[in-house]
């Protein structure tokens, strides 16, 4: 996503924990697009730090993405409540609690695109991960309520809802390749959907019709598959 939007010549905040491990990719997309590039430490889960964090931001972004997530494993966070907190928060109240204070400021200032990415996992509930499924769910009614509370106030809000991808995440899986999208992928759909303001996005057109099936099975009958 940076790369994609840094050269179509936007400036570049990177925020991750960790962030000085990004500077060779600052170097880089410096070099290479003439764009100015700044790191910025950034805990999802710290967030009574959100606040600051965005007040000290060099300026605010005019889109903000936000990639954060944790898929954990689903036995463990059956056994293990520390666990399946950690998967709820990462992927449900840290997301929230920064999407909702950029949200305050892009009201403020009567403009900007929020980008959050979701999962079509948390379409419906599914014994092979539902911890991380519900808390997606969660993060997806969020960004439909952000979106209509701000739609009248000059704030676009995008939901994607990508699928698989070939990430660290999934890194391991026996994925379907026509069900599995490239990060370049998931960042040009991104792009196209922040240009033609898009609300809610499948990143392959298959995804949409899966999950319509899926939604659409009666739970007497769901209850008894595992897919």
């Amino acid at each position: 996503m940076a790369h994609k939007f840094a050269v179509l010549g936007h400036p570049i905040q990177l925020a991750a924990r960790h962030a000085s491990t990004l500077e060779p990719d600052k170097t880089d997309m410096e070099l290479r697009y003439e764009v100015s590039v700044s790191l910025h430490e950034f805990d999802a889960l710290a967030t009574d730090s959100h606040e600051a964090f965005v007040a000290e931001l060099p300026e605010p972004p005019r889109i903000a993405v936000c990639a954060v997530g944790l898929m954990g494993q689903q036995a463990e966070s059956e056994r293990d409540v520390a666990s399946a907190a950690r998967v709820m928060r990462s992927n449900y109240e840290g997301p929230v609690s920064i999407l909702a204070v950029l949200a305050n400021r892009f009201e403020e200032r009567g403009s900007g695109t929020i980008v959050g990415i979701s999962s079509v996992a948390g379409v419906r509930g599914r014994a092979t991960n539902y911890v991380y499924g519900s808390a997606k769910a969660g993060f997806t009614a969020f960004l439909s309520g952000l979106r209509n509370r701000l739609s009248k106030r000059g704030v676009h809000v995008v939901t994607v809802l990508p699928g698989f991808v070939a990430t660290q995440m999934t890194e391991g899986m026996d994925l379907p390749a026509k069900l599995t999208a490239e990060p370049s992928e998931i960042a040009d759909a991104i792009a196209r959907a922040v240009e033609r303001k898009k609300d809610v996005i499948y990143v392959r057109p298959i995804w949409r019709l899966i999950m319509l099936i899926i939604r659409n099975i009666p739970e007497r009958i769901f209850k008894e598959i595992r897919i």
